[in-house]
This record gives structure tokens, sequence and C-alpha cells, in this order.
């Protein structure tokens, strides 16, 4: 069952997703960096018919793709255990489930941005992203209290 956030709850959990937001995307570009050498070496290798293997750099490479994609996992899963849900790393973007006239959409928030300003249904995505305004703020609703 997803967690469903107030826009104050979820505003103040920016501090504390931030940083690992910034982690994350740190460690998505050393796998991806990793990832584009390891396969540029094994294209080398190919073309020179295996006669050339620098067995060394091969094994750097994978040890780098594998350590950024642990630690990569490892961030991902810190920041999902809040509730939250990771949209894109490329341009650190992350969405709030809460709950708008009963019906689950998202709070919107991307790295840079100084406060959580914008919401979207679960289909529409970043391009439909909507300004919040006071009906808004007045008609969501975070978790529902028993």
């Amino acid at each position: 069952m997803a967690r469903y956030f107030t826009l104050r709850e979820a505003s103040q959990l920016l501090p504390e997703i931030e940083p690992s937001l910034r982690e994350a995307m740190f460690f998505h570009c050393e796998h991806t960096e990793a990832e584009r050498r390891l396969q540029q070496e094994i294209q080398r290798i190919l073309f020179a018919g295996g006669a050339r293997v620098d067995q060394d750099e091969v094994a750097r490479l994978r040890a780098r793709r594998e350590a950024s994609a642990l630690a990569l996992k490892a961030v991902i899963e810190k920041i999902h255990a809040t509730g939250c849900q990771i949209k894109d790393l490329e341009i650190g973007l992350v969405d709030f489930p809460t709950l708008y006239h009963g019906n689950e959409v998202l709070l919107c928030w991307k790295l840079g941005e100084d406060s959580i300003r914008f919401w979207h249904g679960l289909e529409d995505g970043f391009r439909g992203r909507k300004l919040i305004d006071q009906e808004f703020i007045e008609n969501h609703q975070g978790e529902k209290l028993n």
C-alpha cells in the first residue's frame, strides 16, 4: 500500500531526500559511465580478434560497474523507504503520492526547485504538471486516520 503525503509532510522530507537523490544520481552516472567504458573495451577486444586483452582494465571496469550498481540500489531503497518515488535520475525527479478529491495523484519535485510547487495525475507525468493552488491545498490529504 502506498503512503500518502500532505504537501507539508512531503516538503518536510526534502532536506532528507535531496542529498540522497544527489548520491543516487552520482552512482547512476558512475554505473552508466562504467558500463559504457566496459562496452567500448569489449568492442575493442572483438575488433582486435581477442589478441590484445587488458584483463586488469576489464576487471577494473566490471568492479566499478558492480560497485556503483550496489551503491545505487542501496540509495534508491533508502529513498523509496520514505514512501516517495524516484521518477528520473537524469534530472532528479521525485514524486510523493497524495490523495486529491479522493483520487491518488502525485506531488512532483525536481532537484533544484526550492519547494514542491506542482502535482500531476498518475498518467500525466512531468509534462502534465499543474501548479499547486489553494483549491488543491484545501482538497488533498495524506494518510487517512482510522
